[in-house]
């Protein structure tokens, strides 16, 4: 699945609640059950989609909620905050040390940019004063290995 049509029916869940004149319990199951359906569809893994779902359960509660709340927009944001939990890895970057050799491998599917970002990547860190080297195992594209030569 594209990452556009995650987000396709990431927002169409929440979109479905807008039809619902009453925002209730029921209501919330469907367009988590929806979410966590996208989710599952594009192979996350289903111990981080019930995260979510218990998560946003237990900040939203809808029943402890005072009427003059918006309740779609506190559960759109309590799906934003856990999809943005879900994406941060609380951890810090790999830092390149000088001085010895450093590898950074970029994996992706065909089509995705791969050899543009490893020619920025090299670039910017080349400014910084390292000295990157590229190995082209572009074995599906011919043109991976000028385009490098290239941009270099």
């Amino acid at each position: 699945m594209v990452l556009a049509e995650l987000g396709n029916k990431i927002t169409g869940a929440l979109r479905s609640m807008a039809n619902n004149t009453f925002v209730d319990e029921a209501v919330l199951d469907n367009c988590l059950k929806d979410i966590a359906t996208a989710l599952l569809q594009a192979d996350i893994n289903i111990k981080l989609v019930k995260q979510l779902r218990d998560n946003v359960k237990r900040a939203v509660q809808i029943e402890d909620m005072a009427s003059g709340l918006n309740k779609r927009k506190v559960i759109e944001k309590a799906v934003f905050s856990e999809l943005c939990s879900m994406l941060d890895p609380d951890t810090e970057p790999y830092e390149l040390k000088k001085g010895r050799s450093n590898v950074v491998m970029f994996v992706g599917l065909q089509g995705n940019g791969k050899t543009t970002t490893c020619t920025k990547y090299a670039y910017a860190n080349k400014r910084k004063g390292y000295r990157p080297a590229m190995i082209c195992a572009d074995t599906f594209r011919a043109g991976a290995f000028d385009q490098l030569k290239q941009n270099c």
